[in-house]
């Protein structure tokens, strides 16, 4: 899908086109979604430009991310999408500015978008330029990363809480780490390619400043300035969050452990108390012809008496231990 708009006073104005049609000469901004042949066909001919394939927006060099050519500055940056979901995904974005035309392509339609074409409907000053586009579309990525890194940070808290809490609710006898465990690893995939997308960020951001076919404005300059200072200090958060991650990983896994080995404690106490009476039970239920008590009335009750007593006295003996 082909989207054109044109800056208007009253702000970004979206444009109707269809297949075969006539590009508005004065559009400042084509918005390329999953695009037919035909679509790429008809903003390379109208610019001048040769759109990057989605293989080639796959490549991770830098040479074939970050490039100027014929007066075209081509930039690819790594974005990550459906955070609200349990899967979430990374995908590239290619955005090209030439001249007085800014021109994005992409194969999701991520929420920043989404909302940054909401707002600039409205603020006029956002649409101003190419320049001032791509720096709105960048800021708002940089925001909804921000909100996700805040959201782990939120989560990673409230499970150290649950993770490290002393006191159990009522009829709460065991813990299942299971959820907890699939929460710290959604935390730790969402760290992970929030970081991956702000690094690429990053490299955009300063291609950007330091490119000779881009004339940046003052105003432009100090906010793609502020955006790249935003970024390092969301990675260096990002990093934070990561080692965060990796603690309550392994702190989870040692309350399991913890966990096992109280259940194998159980077991072998109450081995230890079983073991002196089957053997006083063992000793009696031999067949042997002369067997002490065997023929007195009160023979019964005297072996489940030392029975009983044999039991208790290692119960006794681990209490006063403080074993148990």
């Amino acid at each position: 899908m082909l989207s054109v708009f044109v800056a208007q006073p009253q702000g970004l104005a979206r444009v109707p086109w269809e297949p075969g049609g006539t590009l508005a000469t004065d559009a400042i901004w084509f918005d390329l979604l999953e695009p037919s042949a035909e679509e790429e066909l008809a903003v390379e001919k109208v610019l001048g430009i040769n759109v990057p394939t989605r293989e080639e927006m796959r490549e991770i060099e830098a040479s074939n991310r970050l490039y100027e050519e014929n007066g075209g500055v081509y930039m690819t940056a790594t974005i990550v999408t459906k955070l609200d979901t349990d899967l979430p995904q990374s995908t590239q974005v290619t955005f090209i500015l030439n001249g007085s035309h800014l021109v994005t392509n992409r194969y999701t339609d991520p929420l920043p978008f989404r909302r940054f074409i909401a707002y600039a409907e409205t603020h006029p000053a956002t649409c101003s330029s190419p320049v001032m586009l791509l720096a709105g579309l960048l800021e708002s990525i940089i925001n909804r990363i921000a909100d996700v890194i805040e959201r782990v940070a939120a989560d990673l808290d409230q499970i150290s809480q649950e993770v490290f809490a002393t006191t159990r609710r009522r009829g709460d006898r065991t813990r299942d780490f299971r959820q907890v465990l699939g929460r710290v690893g959604q935390s730790g995939e969402l760290v992970s390619k929030a970081r991956e997308s702000l690094v690429s960020l990053g490299r955009l951001l300063v291609f950007v400043q330091q490119s000779t076919s881009t004339q940046l404005t003052p105003d432009a300059r100090t906010r793609f300035r502020l955006l790249s200072r935003d970024v390092i200090a969301m990675s260096d958060h990002a990093s934070f969050l990561g080692d965060k991650v990796a603690f309550a990983l392994d702190a989870t896994l040692g309350m399991v452990t913890i966990d096992q080995n109280n259940i194998l404690k159980i077991f072998s106490v109450v081995t230890v108390f079983l073991l002196p009476p089957s053997v006083i039970a063992g000793v009696f239920g031999m067949n042997f012809e002369h067997m002490p008590w065997l023929h007195d009335g009160w023979g019964f009750g005297a072996a489940l008496a030392t029975m009983i007593a044999s039991a208790l006295l290692p119960w006794l003996w681990f209490k006063h231990k403080r074993w148990l």
